[in-house]
Parts: C-alpha cells; structure tokens; sequence
C-alpha cells in the first residue's frame, strides 16, 4: 500500500481516511449495496455516473483452484454490514452482485445469495449483458450501465 492510503474500514475502497469518500457522502443510498471483485470494478460503475447506493469490494473470489476460500476475501465483514442495516427500522436492503460472469464469479455469488437468503433483503445481480467471461473493468459503458440497470434478482 502507498503510505496514507488504506482499506476503507466498512467497503474496503482505497481511502485515506478511515471511510473513503464514497462511503462519507451523505447523499448515497445506504441501503444499496454494490458488491465487487476489485476497485477497478467499482470504479467502472462509479464512472457511470447513475448508481447512487455504496459498494462491497470483496477483494477477490472464491477459486478453489487458486487455493481462495470464503475467508480469503471480505465476505463476512459484507454479511455482518448487511445485519448491521437490516436492522435500522424501514429500510429494505438491496445487495447487488456485480461480480464477474466466470465460473468464479458465480461460485462467489452462490456462496454469498446461501449466506443471504435467510434475511429479509433483496439480492439482484446484473443483467447479463456483459459477456460471460468479460472483465467488468473491459465493458463499454453503455453495457455496463444496461447491466446495472436491468439486474435481475438472484436465484439459486
């Protein structure tokens, strides 16, 4: 890490404050949640300029074949922060999945809608009009922002 820059302490963006700058505007809905592989994926959909919820950057994915389990990555500190605001009176939680169309990405998915499902949330992915196999950070935008906004809700 270059010195002064950390992980954002509840998304895990790079900041150099203890929330980045994303997480401190007052202004983005709390209770969407993004959730990416890496930082270039959020700020693919954040050069969008449309989605005004918070994002999950994950880190990684789940590959067993690269020897990544579910507690390599941020996946509990996602879950714990979903409980943290399903539990705020009136709000109805959105988790998007926003993950890559790879056999990775959709074991990380699966895992985390198994981990979710029991709550009283909704969780959506995008729409597919990014490639299987594509990269989210290689979309054009007009793909990506088509994506986020038709996304689906995701069933096992």
């Amino acid at each position: 890490m270059v010195d002064g820059v950390t992980p954002c302490s509840k998304c895990h963006n790079l900041s150099e404050d203890i929330l980045c700058s994303i997480c401190n505007t007052p202004s983005r809905d709390e209770s969407v949640i993004c959730v990416v592989e890496d930082i270039r994926d959020l700020l693919a959909i954040e050069s969008l300029g449309n989605f005004k919820g918070l994002y999950h950057v994950l880190g990684g994915v789940i590959s067993p074949m690269e020897g990544i389990g579910p507690s390599d990555i941020y996946l509990q500190s996602l879950i714990d922060r979903v409980d943290s605001i399903e539990c705020e009176e009136g709000k109805r939680v959105e988790v998007i999945f926003a993950l890559p169309a790879t056999m990775e990405g959709e074991t990380t998915s699966f895992y985390l809608f198994k981990k979710l499902k029991d709550k009283n949330i909704i969780v959506t992915s995008l729409a597919r009009g990014v490639a299987v196999g594509e990269s989210l950070q290689y979309a054009d935008e007009a793909t990506l922002s088509r994506s986020l906004e038709n996304r689906t809700i995701y069933e096992a």
